[in-house]
């Protein structure tokens, strides 16, 4: 993806099920979870650019000891320093007691992060400061083991405020109105709740304090706290949790919108937001690692039980599509071949737009991360010439020699590396017209593979805002001096804000948001705007269940292609040289790509909750309002 957009956040939990001694024997170490942990946030650092976090517990530690352990940094290399941290820890405690250190039961009693619970967090903030508060696990903490909890997601809420009022009426004086805030003190709050149910039933069964704390610990109904905390949640959500006795769970929205997969064995149990990490980092195929299924829960219990729970009945399956498309890692193996065949189903129209004319047209990509939907698009282009060179041998067959067969065999896609990414230029320069020169010069090229005659075609993997194709790479390709530049989109038109994690809150910031506007002025049908934000005015007080998204107005009396055209109208520099044509996926041709990720809401303004359509509208009204702030 060319423009910057922040994303999903990385979640990695890992609960051992065999005594610490049993992996210091077996591995040659009792930090066996540790140092797996971190492989899992290491496969996982796409999902994280802003700060990260670990915490660990300890089970059945005495009294007067600590058993909960949490780093957190929002430094550049997070994960690093937070693991420098520990290995610093580590080995002061193996200078001080090296006779010790390889101790399971002497490291779990004296080190921290020893413990066999362990959560790490990768943090892609979508609003908010940078700061080391807003980096997960959040704790929550208390005297009482079963009443400590510690919360990290990937996850946003459309309804803040609802949920921060019921807090509120619950007696609660919550310190912030954020969504982590909210879903910590909830499940925070029926945490309490069932504590409070058994302390009351354990004591009429006449059991002391201390046995009711065990008794508490082996019955607590995680079920029956998630159910309760999550029944207003309107969003997505992959959910981690640990209590501070032992018991674990990671919740997933009812729409499969965030992703979590997990792994069990009689060693371990892991849960992450991506499945390569867990293959890579236990060696274990794809079809031993399960998807949580939409609205349920994993819960791994002290005693090291694991089961799958429905928490939230599923209505749809809407998990998220950019997953596939970009935020994921293409080295997945369904992803990598869905990112295939988005860029296969580019070709009727890149042959279209380039008049079948492949001699003189040169197949690139741009960023890197568009690399896999690449190899698609050439597939494509390839089985085109392949039915080209049958065409022509069957016609030239009783004239064939070997001089025309080497000819026509000869016929292939040109490709080529025409931009890389220099990594060691900075635009620190802040005016913007000098600025705009400097981010000119972010991509460097290769000269000497273009003719004035060729037509570049380049992929990338969505254009959102358009803002880097517009101030570097068109710019930067046109240095190049060829005929004609196609951009070509494997993702569709992004038209609608996202509220469920993405950073793309505001309508203004879109292309096809700015090109259906400008259409709509240039037909004389500026009436438009101005009912579709009476519209929305008038839907404010109404609840969220009967809001549909008017903004889908907006778009409606143009085509995609209408829309594609006036995009690469508004994106050419006045004083480039080549034409520019900019091509996007249809969402057919996303749907038969990604046939298990139908979330499409952004391209179709589709939600899948009601608070979707609500923030689209809010993201409509604060465009035409002119308030530059988030929809949610």
């Amino acid at each position: 993806m060319s423009d910057s957009i922040k994303h999903e956040c990385g979640i990695a939990l890992i609960r051992l099920r065999k005594p610490l001694n049993y992996y210091s024997d077996k591995y040659g170490t009792a930090l066996y979870g540790l140092n797996k942990l971190y492989l899992l946030m290491e496969k996982q650092h796409n999902r994280g650019q802003d700060g990260a976090g670990v915490a660990n517990i300890k089970l059945d530690t005495e009294p007067g000891s600590r058993y909960i352990s949490r780093y957190r940094s929002n430094g550049s290399n997070a994960i690093k320093e937070i693991f420098e941290k520990i290995n610093n820890r580590l080995a002061e405690a193996k200078q001080t007691n090296p006779a010790k250190f390889n101790d399971a039961e002497w490291l779990k009693k004296n080190v921290a992060f020893s413990g066999e619970l362990l959560l790490g967090h990768l943090r892609y903030g979508t609003f908010g400061k940078n700061s080391i508060e807003n980096c997960h696990p959040f704790l929550r903490q208390n005297n009482w083991k079963t009443k400590n909890l510690v919360v990290a997601g990937n996850f946003n809420l459309t309804n803040v405020d609802e949920l921060f009022e019921q807090l509120v009426d619950l007696g609660q004086h919550p310190k912030e109105k954020t969504d982590t805030v909210t879903v910590m003190e909830r499940i925070g709050h029926f945490l309490d709740v069932e504590n409070e149910r058994l302390f009351k039933e354990f004591k009429k069964q006449g059991h002391d304090n201390q046995t009711i704390s065990t008794l508490i610990g082996e019955n607590l109904n995680l079920q029956k706290i998630l159910i309760d905390a999550s029944r207003k949640w309107d969003g997505g959500y992959a959910m981690a949790g640990l209590i501070g006795h032992g018991d674990a769970f990671v919740l997933r929205d009812p729409n499969g919108i965030r992703p979590a997969y997990y792994y069990f064995d009689d060693e371990i149990a892991v849960v992450t937001s991506e499945r390569p990490a867990i293959q890579t980092a236990f060696n274990v195929s794809a079809d031993k690692i399960k998807e949580i299924k939409p609205g349920h829960a994993v819960i791994i219990r002290k005693n090291a039980s694991i089961e799958e729970i429905e928490i939230r009945k599923s209505e749809s399956h809407n998990a998220c599509s950019f997953e596939r498309i970009y935020f994921s890692r293409g080295s997945d193996a369904a992803i990598y071949q869905e990112r295939k065949k988005l860029g296969t189903s580019l070709c009727p129209a890149i042959l279209k737009a380039i008049e079948n004319d492949t001699r003189n047209t040169v197949f690139s990509y741009i960023p890197n991360t568009a690399e896999i939907a690449f190899y698609g698009m050439v597939k494509g282009i390839e089985d085109y010439l392949t039915s080209v060179k049958q065409r022509k041998i069957m016609e030239s067959a009783a004239t064939l020699d070997e001089a025309k067969l080497s000819k026509i065999l000869s016929i292939h896609p040109r490709i080529e590396k025409l931009a890389i990414k220099d990594a060691k230029l900075r635009t620190f320069i802040t005016d913007d017209m000098h600025r705009d020169e400097m981010v000119a010069h972010v991509y460097d090229v290769t000269y000497g593979v273009v003719k004035p005659s060729d037509t570049l075609v380049v992929i990338d993997d969505s254009i959102v805002r358009g803002t880097t194709l517009k101030q570097s790479i068109l710019r930067m390709l046109d240095r190049l001096n060829p005929k004609k530049i196609i951009i070509v989109s494997s993702a569709p038109q992004i038209r609608y804000p996202d509220c469920y994690g993405i950073d793309m809150a505001k309508l203004g910031d879109f292309i096809a948001f700015q090109a259906a506007i400008q259409l709509l002025k240039e037909n004389f049908k500026e009436n438009i705007i101005e009912e579709v934000y009476e519209k929305a005015k008038a839907m404010e007080e109404l609840p969220k269940d009967k809001i549909r998204n008017v903004v889908k107005d907006i778009y409606a009396p143009f085509t995609p292609n209408q829309i594609s055209k006036k995009i690469a109208e508004l994106l050419t520099p006045p004083d480039l040289g080549a034409e520019v044509e900019v091509i996007y996926q249809s969402l057919e041709g996303l749907h038969e790509a990604c046939t298990n990720n139908s979330g499409d809401w952004y391209f179709s303004g589709n939600y899948p909750t009601p608070g979707g359509n609500k923030v689209a509208n809010i993201a409509f009204i604060n465009y035409m309002e002119g308030k530059n702030i988030r929809a949610y």
